[in-house]
């Protein structure tokens, strides 16, 4: 029997409530919403409450209770890809990196099937100009997951362990 992928899956259970708890601070312990101003943290760095009704780039705009349900089974399908793709990994970084996709998208799952939205509150920006759109812990966890299964799979060779036939390990 395959070891469960404890790490990864510790890492989506944090980041998940990570994510949840931050959005709990910004909207119910500082109270912003959709007609407060935010809150200036630092000249480059505001909270502000932004209700994404969207996926990322704000595209998929979800305007109908039938497109809201719509991304939610979209992304949960995406969501179970990923845990399926968790439990048959072998290598323990992929695992972490697939931990923190994982528990980015349960996290903004959970905001669109509570609200029918996705709660944003990170604005990064330089004076008017702001190179990111406003986000959350969870889009920050994805970005974060999605860049380092990339570079692994793009400039990492794992080496092969000691024993095995490395055209036999390119096959595993």
């Amino acid at each position: 029997m395959k070891k469960l992928p404890v790490l990864g899956l510790a890492t989506g259970a944090a980041l998940f409530v990570v994510d949840q708890a931050t959005k709990y601070g910004i909207t119910d312990v500082l109270g912003l919403n959709e007609s407060s101003l935010g809150r200036e943290i630092t000249s480059f760095f505001t909270l502000r409450f932004v209700a994404n009704r969207g996926v990322s780039l704000g595209l998929l705009h979800a305007d109908t209770e039938a497109m809201r349900w719509g991304l939610v089974a979209l992304t949960a399908a995406i969501a179970v890809g990923v845990l399926v793709w968790m439990l048959r990994e072998p290598n323990r970084q992929d695992q972490v990196a697939l931990g923190f996709v994982l528990g980015g998208a349960i996290g903004n799952i959970l905001d669109r099937v509570r609200y029918g939205y996705v709660v944003d509150f990170a604005d990064f920006h330089i004076g008017a100009w702001r190179p990111f759109l406003v986000f959350n812990v969870a889009d920050a966890a994805i970005t974060i997951g999605v860049l380092i299964l990339l570079v692994r799979a793009l400039l990492v060779r794992d080496k092969p362990r000691a024993g095995r036939d490395p055209v036999e390990n390119m096959n595993a």
